[in-house]
């Protein structure tokens, strides 16, 4: 059998000294994965899940020997410019569901599959950022300063760079979420790091259309139980301090609990994860949209929970108006319920956009709201309004199976059908409803197995690859020890910036 050729995720620039990585062709500029050229996807037949439990695996084979013998082809059809007619600047707006993407998404859109592989690219940096070992006294923080961010994680070549990280406390013991260090003395003994904001850089803006605001929330990455751990019941958005008109307009307890929870005696969470959002993208609409007059997007996205809270923040910010007219779209991966029916038509008539990826399989998006939910007949909706078990999904959902690659094997590990990196590969192989699976960026299948196992065994990539280089110890004086990073609360490594409480008093707390 063929070696398996690891190749590059989508995001990971080609110098970096983490990674064995190949050259870039010298003309590429940009950062964005694009569709190879049509030559480079004529390989349907071995690609039927049909043939997926024969004991011939040769499709496999033959998959992973073309992935190697078009890998330097690829790589300049990938970063080489894009035709014009797909050039992001004139169809963003339509990406970003201008038109609720009728008619992306079956068949996929191309431009649209590749924007949300970019997209999922920039969700996984958050969980692979976050210092989850409890055993560092950094446990629950974020690994990396906000201006080595992209390039400590491999991604420097996205054209984003970080505005601010969010932090937040809860009192809901969440697990994989909450994290807590040994250690006695830590950077806190209440805050999580739970996300950041960013914004594209010149080059980028030029690039895509449009100065655009990320919003990105971070999730569990293979734990689920967390869903029988939140309090299934529905409150009142405007008990929290959210402007909303409507008091029947409710969302889940914990989500809304873990987005406005705070704890002034923290320096990291004295203002909620809420209020840190707000402060931060009224001052980036007001530095590039108002001050400089340019195009503003805000794309909030999040995968598991962090679906959730991006769902929470994105209404958030067009309830209260911090959008100033501007588009909020939402991309998120594999992520619950939220609120009740006038939630949901409260945010879409906010004229907030979201795209749901979701695993048919995966059990998260089917909660809260098993029994009542989009689901019942339409004349019986008005009926469970005031249930608090009634939750109703917002946007459009793009449907993926995982039993549709043949590079995927049966598993009893139901962690596996929800996990961020399987949902982008059946991502890049997913065509339309019915359609073979075909990878149609050739992004590398490893990735599915950083963090479990769900590749088939003859693929010969170990489960639970991805780690920190000896877990994050290094030989100094001839013992291993935990290297001391820069102080955590200096600005650039962040606690609160400086002006959050100036523009949190122009909105109104």
């Amino acid at each position: 059998m063929a070696i398996p050729f690891v190749k590059l995720p989508l995001l990971l620039p080609l110098h970096h000294p983490r990674y064995p990585l190949l050259p870039l062709h010298p003309s590429s500029s940009s950062p964005f994965p694009l569709p190879p050229k049509p030559h480079l996807l004529r390989k349907p037949n071995h690609l039927h899940p049909s043939k997926a439990n024969t004991k011939d695996n040769s499709y496999l084979t033959s998959l992973l020997s073309d992935l190697q013998d078009n890998a330097a082809e690829e790589f300049e059809t990938r970063f080489g410019p894009p035709p014009p007619q797909e050039r992001l600047p004139s169809r963003w707006p339509e990406i970003h569901g201008s038109k609720n993407w009728s008619g992306l998404l079956d068949p996929i859109d191309p431009l649209l599959r590749s924007e949300l592989l970019r997209y999922g690219d920039l969700t996984a940096a958050v969980n692979e950022a976050f210092d989850s070992h409890p055993y560092s006294r950094y446990c629950g923080s974020c690994k990396y300063p906000m201006d080595s961010f992209f390039f400590d994680l491999g991604k420097d070549s996205c054209g984003y760079q970080i505005s601010s990280y969010i932090y937040a406390t809860s009192n809901i013991e969440i697990p994989d979420f909450i994290f807590r260090s040994h250690a006695e003395k830590t950077w806190s003994e209440k805050a999580n790091y739970i996300g950041y904001v960013a914004i594209s850089s010149d080059a980028t803006t030029a690039l895509i259309g449009r100065r655009d605001i990320i919003i990105a929330w971070r999730g569990t990455v293979t734990n689920i139980e967390w869903v029988s751990d939140f309090m299934d019941i529905l409150r009142p958005v405007s008990s929290v301090g959210i402007p909303c008109p409507d008091p029947d307009v409710k969302v889940e307890t914990g989500f809304i609990d873990l987005y406005t929870d705070k704890d002034t005696s923290c320096q990291f969470c004295k203002s909620s994860a809420r209020e840190q959002v707000l402060a931060e993208v009224r001052k980036l609409i007001d530095l590039y949209a108002v001050k400089n007059g340019e195009e503003v997007s805000i794309s909030v996205i999040g995968h598991s929970l962090g679906s959730a809270l991006a769902v929470l923040s994105a209404y958030d910010i067009a309830e209260t108006g911090m959008n100033g007219g501007k588009n909020v779209c939402v991309f998120s991966f594999g992520g619950p319920r939220v609120g009740n029916r006038k939630f949901k038509n409260r945010f879409e008539g906010l004229g907030v956009k979201a795209l749901r990826v979701v695993n048919i399989h995966d059990r998260v998006p089917k909660v809260p709201g098993l029994f009542i939910n989009e689901n019942v007949p339409k004349f019986l909706q008005w009926l469970t309004d005031g249930l608090p078990w009634s939750y109703y999904h917002v946007g459009v959902e793009l449907e993926l199976d995982h039993k549709n690659s043949p590079l995927l094997k049966e598993t009893s590990d139901k962690g596996c059908y929800h996990n961020l990196e399987a949902h982008l590969h059946l991502l890049d192989g997913y065509h339309g409803k019915g359609q073979n699976f075909e990878p149609a960026t050739r992004r590398d299948p490893a990735l599915v197995n950083k963090h479990c196992d769900f590749l088939k065994d003859c693929l010969l990539i170990p489960p639970n690859w991805w780690q920190d280089l000896n877990k994050g110890l290094v030989k100094k004086h001839g013992r291993w020890i935990q290297p001391v990073r820069p102080k955590i609360d200096e600005p650039k490594i962040d606690k609160h910036p400086s002006d959050t409480q100036h523009h949190l008093t122009k909105v109104g707390f």
